[in-house]
């Protein structure tokens, strides 16, 4: 079937109870392809009774497959894994189609699904409980993580798939079933990648499409016992508060803001390149994204000048064709760019290079590489997210002013320096107020380590045991296999425990 043929089969459609299934709402939205602005299809906003019944089979599901042990759970999961890796550029094609991302970028998001579901498999089977020597002689006290139930995932659009897997494979490795609210703008290839799934018990992963309130009545039904949830500062603390009043437990991952510095010791041209690519990945479109650069006075001139030449270089265009950059995911996205870049200009900021549409793109949502100089620590586009390939440099006089700007945030997802002083580097690991930072190596990820941000960047831990732990309780048993008598602090107190009076 024809990538075409097979995005109208899925427009309109749910994947409940191991299967697709035509909606039958009578509401839908457009999915449009950034880089033509066609139409590729369209999504259901699925009616309150196909979200209550999807929570209904996901909490049926859930049952026969906690009753699974977790070395059976693995092989299924691993399977799921192989299944990625050999088939990974044919989801590669449909999220590019969908998002817009250069095709490389698609095929290593793909990949990174497999290694993450990998991971997680194996590290369930170690993470079950732990042994506590006991506090009474001849007692057995031990704790045990069970699974929370179903977990609820509200996913964004920039990089749908893989935050999926980080999420989902943590949460079935435990035991959960998992219902997923993904982006209206990428929903037809989560809908695809449902196929990759199909060994799982039917239920246990399904996806409801639609809007916000599609979203709210998932975190809100007391059938849902966990939320994860990536997007905006705004939502997510929306969702917190829902949350909130049933101390549902929820993973946030908002906004970010990262700061780049680079130092004069840096090695120049791997500082510019690593400056190029943390800026410019995905059209900027990444939560850990570089997006305040604090250079020293010292190197300022030579680095913004090079780092202009790095930016000319970039192809721009279809993510399908040989390109470097693709555009932004929406419309209002590239509207959203362009009014930041226009009030930074008006606040005094100097466009080196870009700051316009490629004059060679007539249609799609395209956006030039900028860098941008003269930028003061108050202006709003070194105090926003701008989710867009934009580089604006702060000129710096040494490394304490810095880092006394790279904290001066509202944001700390992650960070990133550039330097061979070591003093420099582990004062950045000690002082720097982020939950990530990169030192030489930027945006890079590793599945067995945490990865979630501070402050207004949200709450919580994606990968790593921390990963897995979001979607588990934990349970303490205290086991007396004798059922002896525990007078040492049973009734009644005897005489000499109570208090004497004078």
């Amino acid at each position: 079937m024809s990538i075409t043929a097979e995005l109208a089969r899925l427009s309109g459609k749910l994947y409940v109870d191991g299967g697709w299934t035509a909606s039958a709402s009578t509401e839908h939205l457009d999915v449009i392809d950034p880089a033509t602005e066609d139409r590729v299809g369209q999504i259901a906003d699925a009616t309150d009774q196909e979200v209550d019944q999807a929570i209904d089979i996901a909490n049926r599901a859930r049952k026969v497959w906690c009753r699974q042990d977790t070395r059976s759970r693995a092989v299924i999961l691993h399977d799921i894994a192989a299944t990625i890796r050999r088939d990974k550029t044919v989801y590669a094609e449909y999220l590019t189609r969908e998002e817009g991302k250069p095709y490389k970028e698609s095929v290593d998001e793909v990949s990174w699904c497999a290694t993450a579901i990998d991971y997680y498999a194996e590290l369930a089977r170690h993470q079950a409980g732990r042994i506590a020597g006991a506090t009474v002689p001849g007692q057995f006290h031990f704790s045990i993580k069970e699974p929370l139930g179903t977990i609820v995932i509200v996913l964004p659009f920039n990089y749908p798939l893989v935050l999926l897997c980080w999420e989902a494979a943590a949460a079935i490795a435990a035991g959960n079933a998992v219902i997923v609210k993904p982006h209206e703008q990428t929903s037809l290839t989560t809908l695809k990648f449902m196929e990759i799934f199909g060994a799982l018990p039917p239920g246990l992963m399904q996806v409801v499409t639609g809007g916000a309130r599609v979203g709210q009545r998932l975190i809100a039904s007391g059938g849902t016992h966990g939320v994860a949830y990536t997007g905006s500062v705004a939502v997510g603390q929306a969702v917190a508060r829902t949350c909130a009043d049933s101390f549902k437990p929820c993973l946030i991952e908002a906004s970010g803001n990262d700061p780049f510095i680079v130092m004069p010791s840096a090695p120049m041209e791997m500082a510019v390149r690593g400056a190029a690519f943390a800026a410019y990945l995905n059209c900027g479109q990444v939560c850990t994204s570089a997006e305040r650069f604090y250079v020293h006075d010292a190197i300022h001139d030579e680095f913004v000048a090079r780092l202009v030449a790095e930016a000319k270089k970039l192809r721009v265009g279809n993510g399908l064709d040989q390109v470097d950059m693709g555009p932004l995911a929406t419309r209002r996205q590239r509207e959203r760019f362009e009014g930041l870049l226009a009030r930074a200009r008006a606040a005094g900021a100097k466009t080196e290079t870009g700051g316009g549409r490629p004059a060679n793109l007539n249609r799609g949502w395209f956006v030039e590489p900028t860098v941008l100089t003269d930028v003061t620590p108050d202006m709003e586009i070194l105090n926003e997210e701008p989710f867009g390939p934009v580089a604006p440099i702060c000129r710096v006089r040494d490394f304490d002013e810095a880092l006394e700007l790279a904290n001066k945030s509202r944001f700390g997802l992650g960070s990133n320096i550039y330097t061979l002083d070591m003093s420099e580097a582990f004062r950045a690991v000690n002082e720097i107020e982020a939950g990530i930072l990169w030192v030489n190596a930027p945006l890079l990820d590793n599945d067995a380590l945490p990865f979630g941000g501070r402050k207004l960047s949200g709450s919580g831990r994606q990968l790593g045991p921390e990963g897995l732990e979001q979607f588990q309780n934990t349970r303490f048993v205290m086991i007396d296999p004798t059922a002896s008598n525990q007078d040492f602090w049973w009734f009644p107190y005897s005489k000499e425990e109570s208090f004497q009076r004078k």
